[in-house]
């Protein structure tokens, strides 16, 4: 019996290990989301994260993908059955509007350092941004994108803060400040 007990004891323990070791750590754009570096103009800002993310975040939050993918079409407001299948045609859309909006608002390449997440018809703006920059009329601008239904403002004015309102390649586990909208 105590032998049985013993191999009971070590499969579970196996079986725990392998488990342990099919986890998959890393960071990846499981999603295949858009995601992009749209301006450098601002030393030493943090390189966002953006949509990268571990396989135990990517499977937490596949219900919700799908249900919010969804949602758009089920209620009508998209041509398309998921809100995710835009998001390629918007970052093609996006390149077109921001040499748009180099005649409307001067500079602000140079007073920004800006990556854009696109998801599910969402443009999340991250990185950073001089005080001056204006950042109502860019937004603006940019939400005058086709098929884009927000834009999600992610941007600091002060690169070496102590949080930041997104995620960062440099320390990809530690939360972002509270920002406008919740993934």
């Amino acid at each position: 019996m105590k032998q049985r007990a013993r191999r009971g004891i070590v499969l579970i323990l196996m079986a725990l290990i392998s488990g342990t070791a099919l986890a998959d750590d890393s960071f990846s754009n499981r999603g295949n989301d858009p995601f992009f570096q749209i301006s450098s103009g601002i030393a030493q800002c943090p390189i966002p994260l953006g949509p990268l993310e571990t396989e135990q975040e990517w499977l937490g939050e596949s219900h919700h993908r799908i249900e919010r993918g969804n949602s758009c079409w089920i209620e009508g407001r998209c041509r398309l059955f998921n809100g995710y299948l835009y998001d390629a045609e918007i970052a093609d859309t996006v390149q077109r509007r921001l040499r748009f909006i180099d005649t409307r608002i001067s500079h602000w390449r140079d007073d920004s350092s800006l990556w854009l997440v696109l998801q599910r018809r969402l443009v999340f703006v991250q990185g950073c941004v001089s005080p001056d920059f204006d950042k109502a009329k860019f937004l603006f601008e940019l939400s005058q994108t086709a098929d884009v239904d927000k834009v999600i403002d992610d941007t600091t004015t002060d690169p070496h803060a102590p949080s930041l309102p997104y995620r960062t390649q440099a320390d990809p586990l530690k939360p972002p400040t509270d920002t406008e909208y919740l993934q």
